[in-house]
């Protein structure tokens, strides 16, 4: 039940009678009018802005059409009061019956509330998180994971078909490096001093995997040249990445459907197929690209290439996808790996990359538009940078040093609800601050609590209730306004839910049930200084049963956007 697409469906029905009546012309396009909670709460329920936006393709003053629609709405029974305002807009009171119907609509529907049909049909690809697979999963890994994650349940809330995926970056010269340096805790396993020299991982964690290939082949590989053990090293040090990665992804409840190889596109002809495809529409070229602007380098040379005409979809320059000796640039297997996405019958890609990767977003989006022949969106969502204050000193992160913070480091410490919680009180592409002080004090400023004491609440009043003998709501009785307002904010969750999947923002589901929250304990408050307010009326087991429809209501959302942003909803607050 979206309340406020209902009231639209109303809208749109006097619309139309006008237009039988002449009042309105025919040739009319209605895609545009919207019914939204309005800016003072005070002015209304809703506000439309039918009269506004149809004024000028009607030829006719925005009042004028106001003044005939507010005249049409008046005659349905939900909408108590319609009047314009200002140059056009109109404000809607509804019946309060309505409001208590959305609170037994939420009681009815229980985890389905505010589910949608809107991406139903709609095949969708999510692919987040894809660090390289030469160490443990820091803490700018975790935003990413936690945001791909709460996107991807968002779109499923949303009727959408979704996989999520990750992308193994093993076809790099990245993986030699980490073969390079287990094979030297290898040796050190074997009581050799060994010396990491720069552009090798020092890391602790690999201490184990050197171990574990000593286990495996033995004394094999000792004062052996590396054409000898790079390939077995590699693919058992990768192997073994991959398994403490994904222990990573669980420990933060991230399970994802697909693992997909890099590698795998490599002396598979996958890479050719693509930029065969390019080269068949006139897109693959072999010219001499400008040099960069502003300050040239000096060693910059112009020199022919192998270009992809990245221009012709909205990219600012032309871009390479093979280097002088012949090999691929890093271009073309993501190339060759988002046309299989697209072969596997995906409606609309989204790639999930940090902040580094902003000058990738134009050349990918060119290249899925070019290969699908623009039918398959690609959306790319960037994840800011997380700084972590411990003691009052920022966090430094360093994989290569081998003292950077791991996402385990912060799972272990305030747990995976709430960093999961934190990492989405803002919006992906801001920068965000992690203070372990304040994310897990008890106060109103720490979203997580707010949200999670709310919920608490109102799991005790159902047991107090259940102790009173009233196991289950009634129908819910409305009075005051507080009530009316939690009531209404209850109503904004299914419209919610569209307005984030649309945008691809899930950081709004936290927003909304920090409001939600903020409404709750408002009303519970004023239930401490006026008694007909409170939910269990001592004595009175019907007016209780009445009462406590309302907060169930706002447990069922609390409880249904949690699950979005992958978050448990707790019963009581220790």
């Amino acid at each position: 039940m979206n309340i406020f697409a209902e009231i639209r469906t109303v809208v749109i029905a006097a619309l139309d009678a006008m237009v039988s009546e002449g009042v309105l012309p025919s040739d009319l396009s209605f895609d545009n009018v919207a019914v939204e909670p309005p800016r003072d709460a005070a002015h209304g329920d809703m506000a439309t802005n039918a009269a506004m936006v149809l004024a000028k393709p009607a030829s006719k003053a925005p009042r004028a059409i106001a003044e005939a629609l507010v005249a049409k709405l008046t005659e349905n029974a939900q909408i108590e009061m319609a009047e314009v305002a200002g140059p056009g807009f109109i404000n809607l009171r509804l019946n309060p019956s309505v409001w208590a119907a959305v609170v037994e609509h939420a009681l009815s529907a229980g985890d389905g509330f505010g589910r949608s049909t809107r991406g139903t049909g709609t095949k969708v690809n999510v692919e987040y998180v894809s660090a390289n697979p030469t160490g443990p999963l820091h803490v700018g890994h975790a935003r990413g994971a936690v945001f791909g994650d709460a996107l991807a349940s968002l779109l499923d809330f949303a009727g959408y078909d979704v996989t999520r995926e990750y992308y193994i970056n093993d076809g790099g010269a990245q993986v030699d490096v980490l073969a390079r340096s287990v094979y030297l805790r290898y040796l050190e396993a074997h009581g050799q001093e060994v010396a990491f020299e720069d552009g090798t991982y020092p890391g602790d964690y690999l201490k184990p995997v050197g171990a574990a290939l000593k286990a495996k082949v033995g004394d094999a590989f000792i004062d052996k040249g590396e054409q000898f053990w790079l390939a077995e090293v590699r693919d058992f040090s990768t192997e073994a990445m991959m398994g403490l990665i994904r222990e990573d992804l669980a420990a933060i409840g991230v399970k994802m459907d697909r693992f997909y190889s890099e590698k795998s596109l490599y002396d598979t002809g996958r890479i050719e197929d693509a930029i065969e495809t390019l080269k068949q529409n006139g897109l693959i070229y072999r010219g001499t690209l400008e040099p960069p602007k502003g300050k040239v380098p000096e060693d910059w040379e112009p020199r022919e290439q192998t270009l992809f005409r990245s221009t012709a979809y909205g990219d600012d320059v032309d871009r390479p996808i093979m280097k002088s000796d012949g090999s691929w640039t890093y271009f073309a297997p993501d190339i060759a790996y988002h046309w299989d996405k697209i072969s596997r019958g995906y409606d609309a890609l989204i790639d999930v990359f940090g902040a580094d990767h902003g000058g990738y977003v134009k050349r990918m989006k060119a290249a899925v538009a070019a290969l699908s022949e623009s039918k398959v969106s690609l959306d790319i969502k960037l994840t800011q940078l997380v700084k972590l204050y411990k003691d009052g000193e920022p966090f430094k992160m360093s994989k290569r040093a081998g003292t950077f913070v791991t996402l385990r480091d912060v799972v272990d410490q305030v747990g995976s609800d709430v960093a999961r919680f934190v990492m989405l009180t803002r919006k992906n592409d801001a920068p965000l601050d992690f203070d372990f002080a304040k994310v897990t004090e008890q106060s109103k400023d720490n979203a997580v609590f707010y949200v999670q004491y709310a919920h608490a609440r109102v799991r005790s009043v159902m047991r107090k209730a259940a102790d009173m003998g009233v196991d289950a709501p009634d129908a819910p009785l409305l009075e005051d306004e507080a009530e009316f307002a939690l009531a209404r904010k209850i109503a904004e969750f299914p419209r919610l839910i569209e307005i984030a999947a649309r945008n691809n923002e899930p950081h709004r589901v936290a927003f909304y049930l920090y409001d939600l929250a903020s409404d709750f304990h408002a009303l519970w408050n004023k239930g401490n200084e006026k008694t007909a307010l409170r939910f269990l009326q001592e004595g009175d087991n019907a007016a209780t049963a009445a009462k406590i429809a309302l907060p169930r209501a706002v447990g069922v959302v609390i409880s249904n956007g949690l699950s979005i942003l992958g978050v448990t909803p707790v019963e009581e607050m220790r």
